[in-house]
């Protein structure tokens, strides 16, 4: 992984607990010296389980490495959606309480506007009942005047009817006292008795 060798020290040195370089490399040589100390002692025999650990040890630190930045990524971006829809939902309610707030400052008024209302509920209703009564009028009106009507083309016909039958009346008497014989010497008489007259003032 590391070809130079100073680099590979330095990810060692980068690895350890500490602030600076000077607490770093005091700590790995307080460990290489305990390491060697035991060791040479026999305090501690290098065994099986040593490098199971050691291997171990070794996965800790690369998963240090390389898993714990990718998981702190995650957990980022985890922490900042969780915020994101915390923020959203603050907004919603702010937004909500709001709206609340200025459909209740909007029911305060509601009395006075249903008592206006009412009224011109109750202006219509009497101009409404006013209306029909008109309308009741002169629907009366075109009736009796239609029943009128009526009434006087029937009279005209009556009048009609007994003029022209007077008429033929007086006719057909007129013409039965002009086939009487005795009617006709009356008017011949009298038509004579005119020319007379008249020759007479001549």
């Amino acid at each position: 992984m590391y070809n130079d060798p100073k680099e590979k020290a330095s990810s060692i040195l980068a690895a350890l607990p500490g602030s600076n370089i000077v607490s770093k490399t005091g700590i790995l040589a307080t460990a290489t010296a305990a390491g060697i100390y035991t060791i040479s002692n026999g305090l501690y025999v290098v065994n099986a389980e040593t490098c199971i650990a050691g291997v171990f040890g070794v996965l800790v630190l690369l998963a240090s490495k390389t898993v714990a930045p990718a998981y702190k990524e995650w957990a980022d971006t985890y922490i900042s959606n969780v915020k994101k829809v915390l923020n959203q939902a603050r907004e919603t309610h702010t937004q909500a309480v709001k709206e609340r707030i200025e459909s209740v400052s909007l029911a305060k008024d509601v009395v006075p506007i249903t008592q206006s209302l009412f009224a011109v509920s109750k202006e219509t209703a009497q101009l409404e009942s006013e209306a029909f009564v008109l309308k009741q009028k002169v629907d009366f009106a075109a009736e009796a005047k239609s029943v009128l009507d009526s009434w006087v083309r029937y009279e005209a016909q009556v009048r009609k009817r007994e003029q022209q039958a007077l008429a033929e009346s007086v006719i057909a008497k007129v013409n039965k006292q002009l086939g009487d014989s005795k009617f006709q010497k009356q008017i011949l008489a009298q038509a004579v008795a005119d020319v007379e007259k008249l020759f007479a003032k001549a």
